[in-house]
């Protein structure tokens, strides 16, 4: 189940498909994304794919002479862009495809609209998600409720979306979700009702152990995204932002203007494929031994590696060095400013109480360790709500709590409102009211004797003793233990891969 391979394959069909011959690919502001996560525009410009066009955009050129491969979502909004341009078509020849389950009317309005006789076919293919990794895919939605319930729209585009992957991984699973959560039952339902809907869709050959899509809610676990990460893809992403693959370096002192913007991409980086699950004190190792074997090789220009300060001298001195290592050179560039945030930020510091915050239930140290950290300058007003944050959902019913005098110890900090208000609404969010489940204590005896060995062993790295609720959850279910009273199956559960939304 590679959703980055399915998505790869969808687009080389397309291509391929269109036959020999100079094309344009006419695409939409999504299905941009799309292929650019699973394609660079050099691969793209060596099948023959010389234009890269947006529908919407009102200033192309007719260009009889190319060929036109058109990927789009079956919206209504592309759906008239498309009527317009086979009215007056630009190309020479029109291949359709769609990303998703295109409704026979609007089909039959493409058809009315095809005149000119242009359009060679028209083809759903089921690429309608942004595959990250390869077991990882994104709709890139912020915000998908109002309050507990659903936004409408973006409801219609996570079903069509899962939908869309399923088909792309020719999966037609049982559905289970949480129960204690209204918006998971509610998008199991609308999975369910295309699925009966569009039954001809998912009608592939049934295999040994079948498919299972396990729909969650993150209000499960709100302590998870609050905490530090510390390994590579995940501090890139905690410190500096991945959108699409790609970061802004343009905020970083003293950036070189071809660093400004980095693509960071495991199906074109090696390095970055080798090491983006590695922790961060491993990365800065690999920099360096990858420099030292280079320099083995040109004995002459040796100089000693001794931090990343070293590293970005050796890089910005050597311009062959830096010809046949843009690579390397870009992930100095990155971990330099990754290292730079932990220290300005003290990070490190803040990391070890979050982790005492998520793990341990000493109220008393944990207490006296925000507050402390609260009243230092280095930590940032985004630190700080997040350790108060933490607090407030671990000890939220403690006899001892002390959030009021947190929150004013923020206030005092200068932390703005906005930042204040996000405490009691996290709570609100994933306190222990809403969650199914218990984070903060071990449910059986196996575990509160694992977590008793781990207290005498001592904890070999501070910084990462938090394992994700997901992990538990994947675990029992793996192993046929998820409960069915908490993740009940949506219908029938006659039928026992497995994938988790």
């Amino acid at each position: 189940m590679n959703v980055v391979f399915a998505v790869k394959q969808y687009v080389s069909k397309m291509i391929e498909d269109s036959g020999p011959g100079m094309k344009v690919l006419l695409m939409d502001k999504e299905t941009t994304g799309i292929v650019s996560m699973v394609y660079t525009q050099s691969e793209i410009l060596q099948k023959e794919v010389y234009l890269f066009e947006r529908i919407d955009s009102q200033n192309r050129e007719i260009m009889k002479h190319l060929k036109a491969i058109c990927f789009l979502r079956p919206t209504k909004e592309n759906v008239d862009y498309l009527i317009q341009e086979l009215r007056r078509p630009k190309y020479s020849i029109y291949f359709i495809y769609f990303s998703n389950v295109i409704s026979k009317s609007d089909v039959k309005s493409l058809a009315e609209a095809d005149e000119q006789e242009v359009v060679a076919e028209v083809q759903e293919f089921y690429g309608d998600y942004i595959a990250v990794n390869p077991h990882l895919f994104s709709l890139n939605i912020l915000g998908c409720c109002q309050g507990r319930n659903w936004d409408p729209a973006q409801l219609s585009r996570t079903t069509q979306g899962l939908t869309a992957l399923l088909l792309s991984l020719k999966k037609c699973p049982m559905i289970r979700y949480q129960l204690s959560s209204e918006a998971a039952k509610r998008l199991a339902e609308c999975v369910k009702q295309v699925i009966t809907k569009e039954y001809e869709l998912f009608e592939f050959r049934r295999t040994e152990v079948p498919p299972l899509l396990l729909i969650l809610d993150r209000c499960d676990d709100a302590i998870t995204p609050l905490l530090n990460q510390w390994t590579y893809q995940a501090m890139v992403h905690e410190l500096l932002g991945i959108n699409n693959n790609r970061i802004d370096l343009s905020r970083v002192p003293g950036i070189s203007k071809d660093l400004r913007e980095v693509v960071l991409s495991a199906e074109n980086d090696e390095f970055y494929a080798n090491n983006m699950y590695l922790n961060f004190a491993e990365i800065g190792s690999n920099i360096k031994n990858l420099m030292e074997d280079f320099q083995k090789r040109k004995p002459k220009e040796q100089q000693k590696l001794e931090s990343i300060a070293d590293m970005k001298a050796f890089v910005e001195n050597y311009p062959q060095f830096k010809k046949m290592s843009g690579t390397v050179s870009k992930h100095v560039t990155v971990v330099g400013e990754l290292s730079r945030l932990v220290s300005e930020r003290n990070l490190l510091e803040v990391s070890e109480v979050e982790q005492e915050l998520a793990c341990q239930n000493d109220h008393s140290s944990a207490l006296q360790n925000v507050k402390r950290l609260l009243q230092n300058p280095k930590v940032t007003e985004f630190d700080a709500a997040r350790l108060v944050m933490l607090y407030a959902l671990h000890y939220e019913r403690h006899s001892s709590n002390s959030l009021p005098g947190l929150i004013v110890d923020l206030r005092n900090k200068g932390v703005s409102e906005k930042y204040r208000k996000l405490v009691s609404a996290v709570v609100e969010y994933g306190g222990k009211r809403v969650r199914g489940s218990d984070l903060f204590s071990p449910k059986d005896a196996v575990a509160i004797t694992k977590q008793f060995l781990k207290g005498l062993k001592g904890v070999e790295n501070v910084y990462t003793q938090h394992q994700p609720f997901l992990h538990e959850t994947l675990d029992h279910l793996i192993k046929g233990r998820l409960k069915e009273n908490l993740y009940p199956y949506l219908g029938p559960s006659t039928l026992r891969d497995r994938c988790a939304y």
